[in-house]
């Protein structure tokens, strides 16, 4: 637990049972923040992160949530508000990082309307309506980071519907800073490059030839590491950028300047 008089920050981490959420509340828990984390399936990987915030002095829960079905969202808000009255003691948490999301390869002319909406309510509806029913529990002068991609900027095939979505996100990043801005709530997009997790089947990390052909495209010259993500999403929820709002900020290493 936080030493310090003033109540210890708490971020709520969606999707941070595995890949660049895990690495997102491990690195904001080394920075005295306590974390609320979120869970699709595996409810045994979501507890060993408990035990690892845990273990770096800090306090965290973890809860199921699907961010493809918004009916359940209500209730989700709802075991959010008991688990600040419980743990903390406190009615509202202050950071947000909208970060759960899935990956769908496929080439324009044969996506399919199933999945094009699962990415849709995965990543544009989940993030807008699941922000919205939290809104009450979040702290005045907190901050939100929604996830978007380097693929919003640039393109490479296979990913039209996906990067739709993510365009979408950065558009509703600026509408939520400019109408969350009264309550002091900075809203901002994290957009990661080509990383080494086991997203989208884990072709970045397990994929050699993909791998160096990424790595040839970046300022940089290497894919990016959970670690430059976590770090850079950790960094934007830390005191010194209450000044930043409404921004779309890449972390790509320079890939495909």
């Amino acid at each position: 637990m936080n030493a310090s008089t003033t109540p210890t920050r708490i971020a709520l981490v969606t999707g941070a049972s595995r890949g660049l959420g895990r690495n997102t509340a491990l690195k904001l828990a080394q920075q005295g923040v306590d974390i609320i984390l979120t869970y699709k399936g595996s409810e045994s990987e979501a507890h060993a992160v408990v035990r690892q915030i845990e273990a770096l002095g800090q306090r965290a829960v973890a809860l199921q949530l699907d961010v493809a079905d918004s009916r359940s969202f209500g209730a989700f808000a709802g075991s959010v508000k008991t688990a600040l009255a419980n743990t903390w003691q406190r009615e509202r948490f202050d950071d947000l990082v909208n970060n759960a999301g899935i990956g769908i390869h496929a080439s324009f002319a044969e996506t399919t309307e199933e999945q094009f909406d699962l990415l849709a309510n995965v990543h544009l509806k989940g993030t807008f309506f699941l922000t919205q029913k939290l809104l009450p529990l979040i702290e005045d002068g907190g901050r939100i980071v929604n996830t978007s991609s380097g693929l919003a900027r640039f393109t490479l095939p296979g990913h039209a519907a996906y990067a739709a979505m993510k365009g979408g996100i950065e558009v509703l990043t600026r509408y939520m800073a400019k109408e969350l801005g009264p309550r002091g709530i900075t809203v901002n997009t994290i957009a990661p490059g080509a990383i080494e997790t086991d997203f989208g089947g884990g072709v970045v990390r397990d994929n050699p030839q993909a791998n160096a052909q990424i790595a040839g495209v970046t300022a940089l010259g290497r894919v990016g590491q959970p670690d430059d993500i976590g770090g850079a999403v950790a960094a934007l929820l830390s005191d010194g950028n209450r000044w930043i709002t409404g921004q779309r900020i890449e972390v790509s290493g320079g890939m495909m300047l």
